[in-house]
């Protein structure tokens, strides 16, 4: 793809020369913003449709769960990879085939016809949409200043709520109206102007090329790694997103097969979750600014744990009940990322925050496919087709919940300096709690 923008300075702190042109900021915005819509509508959309998929190939929970973790099996293994190797592209070139690898993968998806193949075609597009996010974000830290970078942080993550709310419930109405490979071909043809777009529009971005850093990127890895207070950070990541994701996959068809919730109702999930946790999160972020992020935690933890038993013991309800309580479970899951993650961020200085959030992306991606796999295992089906063990599967998500208790109080500030969490800032972190797609920075301090 042609190059029709001059390279930009990775360092945008400064004010460009007056020979640069300005830089179209909206518009990358607007691209960038469109990528993380698509990535975040196809992971989250998969897990509304399992009763077409389980009629479709005659899907087991264990099944199902491959399905789901593949995804973010992928994306572990990729983000990993990519603190090593994406420092060594321009920005917009890595930012453009990663894009093209997962409208490759999200078509696979859709053209699937049985099992092994959309297995295949998940674990795909998660090696390539998993890290989309995280290359996103560096682009925003590249082109816009420090002074404006949480607002445009903040009108990035918007995408998360657009596609919770707009996205995932119109890709439910496709998948229950037309079968479940329309989502995800819709989806693959929607990406393509998006990809144009980005093509013309995106700077070069590969400063960061002609000042490469002294140190290595496996050692830079390999220190996030081996540093204690950060193998404490990732232990409160683990817990974080292992108890989340053996339960949230698996609310949908156990709401359609044991709370017998008809199908069309499912998206009123996504709309009124999405929605209030467009507002909740940020609301959190200033709770945890005034409170203390530790005290917020402890407080927004257990009710997570309760909601998520409630949720996963929950008997036929009317409609607006589900909703109701699965909405709670949402905005509490989201809201008690806020302080968690302000907290693990600061738990590393900023001049190895880079390599450590890489890590943890890796983290959070592979611990998100272990309790959906585990999850799997213990899930049955009964002779009547519900789900069987799910309550199990409950209190082992509010187990490790409760368990984080201990670890984030054990976890150390290491950056008492850095400036507190801020309203875009909690967006983001809704955003990961929720669907694990707000990446961090992939190479460099974002700071």
């Amino acid at each position: 793809m042609p190059s029709v923008e001059p390279s930009l300075p990775a360092s945008a702190d400064s004010a460009p020369s007056q020979s640069q042109p300005p830089i179209r900021e909206r518009l990358i915005l607007l691209v960038l913003a469109s990528v993380q819509f698509t990535s975040i509508v196809d992971f989250m959309v998969i897990m509304p449709l399992e009763p077409e998929l389980r009629e479709a190939m005659q899907l087991t929970p264990a099944r199902f769960s491959l399905i789901v973790s593949s995804y973010t099996f992928a994306a572990g293994l990729a983000g990993l990879l990519g603190t090593i190797v994406f420092d060594r592209f321009a920005r917009r070139t890595a930012f453009l085939w990663l894009y093209v690898g997962f409208l490759a993968g999200t078509l696979a998806c859709g053209l699937a016809p049985n099992y092994s193949i959309l297995l295949a075609a998940r674990f795909l597009t998660g090696a390539f949409g998993g890290v989309l996010g995280g290359m996103a974000l560096t682009i925003v830290g590249d082109v816009f200043p420090e002074h404006r970078r949480g607002a445009a942080t903040g009108a990035l993550m918007s995408s998360f709520a657009i596609a919770s709310i707009f996205g995932v419930p119109i890709g439910i109405w496709l998948g229950q109206t037309y079968g479940w490979h329309f989502p995800f071909i819709a989806l693959a043809i929607l990406g393509l102007p998006t990809l144009f777009l980005a093509a013309r529009g995106l700077p070069v971005l590969d400063d960061h090329l002609r000042h490469p850093s002294t140190e290595p990127s496996h050692l830079r890895l390999w220190n996030a790694l081996s540093e204690p207070n950060h193998l404490r950070a990732f232990a409160l990541t683990v817990a974080l997103q292992f108890g989340s994701f053996a339960v949230l996959p698996f609310i949908s068809p156990y709401l359609v097969s044991n709370v017998h919730m008809p199908k069309s109702q499912l998206l009123w999930l996504y709309v009124v979750g999405g929605g209030l946790t467009l507002f909740a999160a940020p609301l959190a972020g200033k709770w945890a600014d005034r409170a203390g992020k530790l005290k917020v935690y402890r407080i927004l933890a257990p009710a997570t744990a309760v909601v998520m038993i409630a949720v996963t013991n929950l008997p036929p309800v009317h409609v607006a009940v589900a909703v109701v309580i699965m909405a709670a479970l949402m905005v509490s899951n989201a809201g008690r990322m806020v302080p968690a993650m302000a907290m693990i961020t600061s738990s590393v200085v900023p001049h190895r925050r880079g390599g450590f959030l890489g890590a943890n992306s890796a983290v959070q991606h592979l611990a998100s496919g272990l309790g959906a796999s585990v999850a799997g295992l213990i899930l049955g089906k009964s002779a009547t087709g519900e789900f069987t063990h799910f309550p199990i599967v409950g209190l082992i998500g509010a187990a490790v919940t409760l368990a984080s208790l201990w670890i984030a109080g054990h976890l150390r500030i290491a950056d008492a300096s850095s400036p507190e969490i801020t309203v875009e800032e909690s967006l983001a972190a809704a955003a990961q709690g929720s669907v694990d797609q707000a990446e961090p920075y992939l190479g460099g301090d974002p700071a």
